[in-house]
C-alpha cells in the first residue's frame, strides 16, 4: 500500500505544481496583454493624424480652388493664409517615415506657394501662378496620403500661352480656376484620385 501511496502523493505534487506554474504563466501573459492594450490606447494612430492634417489642407487648397474661380481674390488669400496655418499643424514626429521625406518636400512647396497666394490679394494673375504650382503639390499629397473624399484632376490646356496646368476639384463638373469667368468651362477630368 505504501508502494501506491507514495507515487500517488508524488504525482499530486507534480500536478499541482504544473498546475500552479500554468496559473502564473496565464496571470502574466494576460497581464502583458492588458499593459500593450493600454500602451496602443494611449499611442496617437500616425495614419489618423497624417489623414487629419492632410484632410485640412486639402479643405483649404478646395477653398482656394473655387476663390479662384469665382475671381475672388480677397477670399483666395484668405485660403491660402489658411492652409499655411493647416501645413503648421502638420506634426512631422507622427509622419511614418516611408512618407516622411515626400511630406516634407511637399510642405516646403506648399507652405511657400500658399504664403504667395495669401500675400497677393489683387493680382489674380500672380494668385493663379501660385496656384499652379501648388496644384502639382497638392496632387502629390493626395496620392501619398490619400483622401477623405473624391477628388478629381482637371487639366486645362490653355493655361500658360498653351503648356496647360492640372487643378484638384471636389467635382466631376469642370470650373476653371485659371480663366475663372472668362472661360469657366474650359478643361477636361483627366483621372479620378
Amino acid at each position: 500500500m505504501k508502494k501506491i501511496i507514495i507515487p500517488a502523493i508524488i504525482m499530486a505534487l507534480v500536478f499541482i505544481a504544473c498546475n500552479s506554474s500554468n496559473t502564473n504563466t496565464q496571470q502574466k501573459a494576460d497581464t502583458t496583454s492588458k499593459a500593450t492594450t493600454q500602451a496602443q490606447t494611449k499611442m496617437p494612430d500616425t495614419a489618423a493624424i497624417s489623414n487629419a492634417a492632410v484632410n485640412e489642407v486639402v479643405s483649404n487648397y478646395l477653398k482656394l480652388k473655387n476663390a479662384l474661380t469665382k475671381d475672388d481674390t480677397k477670399e483666395a488669400a484668405n485660403a491660402g493664409n489658411a492652409m499655411v496655418t493647416a501645413l503648421a499643424k502638420i506634426d512631422i514626429k507622427n509622419i511614418p517615415q516611408e512618407q516622411m521625406k515626400a511630406c516634407m518636400d511637399i510642405a516646403d512647396e506648399t507652405k511657400e506657394n500658399a504664403e504667395h497666394i495669401g500675400s497677393n490679394a489683387g493680382k489674380l494673375d500672380h494668385q493663379r501662378e501660385h496656384f499652379a504650382l501648388l496644384s502639382k503639390d497638392i496632387a502629390d499629397l493626395v496620392k501619398t496620403f490619400g483622401s477623405s473624399q473624391k477628388l478629381y484632376q482637371d487639366f486645362c490646356p490653355m493655361y500658360d500661352d498653351g503648356k496647360g496646368a492640372i487643378w484638384i476639384s471636389e467635382f466631376k463638373e469642370i470650373k476653371n480656376p485659371y480663366f475663372g469667368n472668362k472661360m469657366l468651362s474650359c478643361g477636361s477630368m483627366k483621372k479620378e484620385l
